[in-house]
């Protein structure tokens, strides 16, 4: 233990600025698996996204409530956002950030344990307006990052992809991660979708190819606490809506129904995948407790802000998906050892005040 280490757990560092963000770090650190990860080397691409700045915050938290000396490497491709994602640790000795696009080859120089590759646009819009960059990015970045992986020798590879690979399904059946429905792939849309499924069998190609140590994880969408203002995917605009007591207003009839996930379970899930899931592994990563309708779950969330759920629909194209009702089957994650624990209302009662909070900033 060095003596910058003890340094920085004797003067109380904090991870954020943000009361309920940290309420929610240090009850993840709290969990056991980070000792699993105690002395190793992580690097975690998308750094500054949603997932990913969870990932290296919770980390870092990690080592100063539980003592110990996990290292991550930060890859970014905005250093301005990073310095603000990451304001409260950037002295941290055991964050290195890395600022580079990941559709460039990583050259990083020295040992690495652990990737997991979450850089990927999640901008609806940038779907139908920007096909070839987003599924451009997709393919290249993987294949950058799993050329790393493969160069350093990596323990495990975790992939986030996406619960959008399973394309146009109008069951309520919950789906394994051997099931699939169809995707037109003569629709610019399912760029993202068509990208992740591709990307999804590059990681299992290199595995059986080259050895690598490969898993996948199927994100259902995930909110909390962690959610800045700046987040246009629904659940934000509902919370944002909550916050500064406007109107929702909705331009489908919101009929998609899906699951979603809390922030720390997610966290939690990627980090017991990567390090107990079996090679070449998909898992979906949802709570299965929270399916719901787009159009019901803005009534949940007006009747916390006392707003009112306002339609209006016309044929602007805003790279929505089509109607879908996609429902995770979480027993492959949870045969690992995970299990969701936070329900939907206590995932807009976090994510809200975590933007309150922000708001106060």
């Amino acid at each position: 233990m060095n003596l910058m280490k003890k340094q920085l757990n004797k003067g109380k560092m904090f991870e954020t600025a943000n009361k309920i963000r940290q309420e929610d770090l240090e009850e993840l650190a709290q969990n056991r698996i980070f000792d699993e990860l105690d002395s190793k080397l992580i690097l975690i691409t998308g750094a500054t996204g949603l997932i990913g700045s969870e990932l290296v915050l919770r980390i870092l938290c990690a080592n100063r409530l539980r003592n110990l000396n996990i290292k991550v490497i930060a890859l970014v491709r905005n250093e301005e956002k990073a310095k603000k994602v990451f304001e409260k640790v950037l002295e941290n000795p055991n964050l290195e950030i890395i600022v580079q696009d990941v559709n460039q080859p990583l050259t990083y120089e020295g040992r690495v344990d652990y990737i997991i590759h979450t850089a990927n646009t999640t901008s609806s819009k940038d779907f139908v307006t920007k096909p070839v960059e987003t599924i451009m990015t997709i393919i290249n970045g993987t294949k950058n990052m799993l050329d790393y992986a493969k160069k350093v020798s990596a323990k495990s590879f975790l992939y986030l992809s996406s619960l959008e690979v399973y394309g146009t399904i109008l069951s309520e059946i919950p789906l394994k991660e051997s099931d699939y429905g169809k995707l037109e792939v003569l629709s610019s849309r399912n760029s993202y979708p068509e990208g992740k499924r591709l990307a999804e069998n590059l990681c299992i190609s290199y595995s059986s190819e080259y050895g690598l140590n490969v898993k996948i994880a199927r994100l259902a969408q995930t909110f909390g606490a962690g959610v800045t203002k700046d987040d246009n995917r629904v659940f934000a605009q509902f919370a944002k809506s909550v916050v500064n007591k406007t109107d929702i207003v909705l331009h489908t009839k919101g009929e998609t129904v899906r699951n979603y996930c809390y922030l720390t379970d997610a966290v939690s899930a990627l980090l017991t995948i990567l390090l107990k899931g079996k090679d070449q592994g998909a898992y979906n990563v949802a709570n299965p407790n929270t399916a719901i309708s787009i159009n019901e779950m803005a009534g949940i969330a007006a009747k916390k802000g006392n707003v009112t759920v306002k339609y209006e629909i016309d044929n602007k194209e805003r790279g929505y998906n089509p109607i879908v009702k996609v429902i995770l089957d979480t027993a492959e994650v949870e045969k690992l050892g995970w299990k969701a624990r936070v329900n939907l209302d206590e995932m807009f009662n976090r994510t809200i005040l975590g933007l309150e909070k922000e708001s106060e900033q």
